[in-house]
């Protein structure tokens, strides 16, 4: 029985562990050092005084392809013109589906009229694990300071539906005007919805 309480105290502290590791909201973001489709290297401290965006993506996931049908470009392209900088991050591992390399992650921006700032590659899923990150698309949004402001969803309405764009709440829109203006984003932390992110 003493040992029973052992095991059930030691992994209550483990579960607890892994709750505080997990990203906050109102907390520095997690660091991370990662490649671009370029062969460039960025790391957060990199963009110090600029808001960053952070889009998880898989572009084999219809809840991706929903939002490529033209959301997600005006998205990228509508905050990267008021100097955001927006990353698109694949975590999926060799092998997995949303696996890509360079050329092909080149090929998908420039046949989507995407607009992010780059492409970034999380092949090990280091940085996907810092941010918690569990579906494709999941969105976060970093303040100048660093402070991680907003995670959750891009919007309101789980589906795989275009057309439901249109009637959902823009959760990340609202989050980066509102880091934008300096203020506090409300909601914070939203649901995301999508496909599993394939570490």
């Amino acid at each position: 029985m003493k040992k029973m309480k052992l095991l059930a105290l030691a992994a209550a502290a483990l579960f607890a562990g892994s709750v505080a590791a997990a990203p906050q909201v109102g907390q520095p973001a997690p660091a991370f050092t990662v490649k671009d489709s370029t062969g460039q290297v960025h790391s957060l401290q990199d963009f110090a005084g600029k808001n960053v965006v952070l889009e998880w993506t898989n572009h084999d996931c219809p809840f991706v392809v929903k939002h490529y049908n033209g959301n997600m470009q005006q998205l990228q392209k509508t905050y990267t013109e008021q100097d955001v900088v927006w990353l698109s991050v694949i975590s999926s591992k060799p092998g997995s589906q949303g696996h890509i390399d360079q050329a092909k992650s080149d090929e998908l921006t420039t046949s989507r009229g995407a607009a992010p700032t780059a492409v970034i590659f999380d092949e090990d899923g280091v940085m996907g694990k810092a941010y918690d990150a569990r579906t494709t698309p999941h969105m976060y949004v970093i303040d100048k300071a660093g402070i991680l402001q907003y995670m959750g969803g891009i919007d309101s309405i789980p589906s795989a539906k275009v057309e439901d764009i249109a009637n959902a709440t823009p959760y990340l829109a609202n989050a980066t005007k509102a880091v934008i203006a300096g203020q506090t984003p409300d909601p914070a932390v939203t649901r995301p919805y999508g496909c599993s992110v394939k570490y």
